[in-house]
């Protein structure tokens, strides 16, 4: 998942401020798409790109898109539609953030939700939490019903470490309001540690080890490696 640009919310924007705004777009590729700590693609590597769109003002929005595959040959594409609004606050080291997120997959049916969420961040870390305000994805138990109310927590931050080198690390604990198929809680815990090397015009290389901890018991360690780009 990442955050893109919506061209008709910010076509005004555009037109009234377009020295104070700035639109670019990005690129990337990925040995495994892991998302809170799960793979999008069976553990198979993705390729990705997106566009963004931010005012000076704090307003920002974008659409990105990757490729997907959930097993049993369910392959297809996950396009994400967000904006949001944040700012630092004044001098203090503070910033903040709130942002909204709809997750589109055109291949699958029953599998689009939309999240809201808010963060805080202090220098290097920033705190959040996100909240799936509707869901199309149908409950495990074979019902007509819809899940949502989800929520996701979660702490990260980076620090530059040397020139071109930054150190990363994540934790996060997503709690599902539904048991899944069988009445298992699959809420979980994740963490993970990145590398990354930038490469000025060449782009960001990084390698990142990802740890999820199932309420049952399972532990799911994954190593991957990544390149990413943008262009302003």
């Amino acid at each position: 998942m990442k955050f893109t640009k919506l061209a008709l919310a910010v076509g005004a924007l555009v037109i009234s401020g377009a020295a104070a705004a700035e639109l670019s777009a990005n690129i990337g590729v990925t040995s495994n798409y892991v998302w809170r700590g799960v793979s999008q693609t069976g553990n198979d590597a993705a390729v990705s790109g997106g566009i963004d769109y931010a005012h000076d003002s704090g307003f920002y929005a974008g659409t990105w898109a990757s490729n997907v595959d959930f097993g049993d040959g369910d392959e297809g594409a996950e396009v994400d539609f967000y904006g949001g609004f944040g700012n630092d606050i004044g001098d203090s080291g503070f910033s903040y953030d709130v942002n909204a997120i709809y997750y589109y997959y055109p291949n699958f049916d029953n599998s689009d939700f939309a999240e809201i969420g808010g963060s805080l961040g202090w220098k290097w870390f920033t705190a959040g939490l996100t909240y799936t305000i509707w869901s199309d994805v149908k409950k495990t138990k074979g019902n007509d019903s819809f899940v949502d109310g989800d929520m996701y927590y979660y702490l990260n931050g980076s620090y530059e470490v040397a020139p071109t080198w930054t150190l990363g690390g994540a934790v996060g604990y997503y709690d599902f309001k539904e048991d899944g198929r069988d009445g298992i809680d699959t809420s979980y815990f994740h963490g993970q540690i990145d590398v990354t090397k930038g490469a000025g015009d060449f782009g960001d290389f990084t390698l990142a080890v990802s740890n999820a901890q199932k309420e049952s018991g399972d532990n799911d360690v994954l190593v991957f490696v990544s390149w990413a780009k943008t262009f302003d």
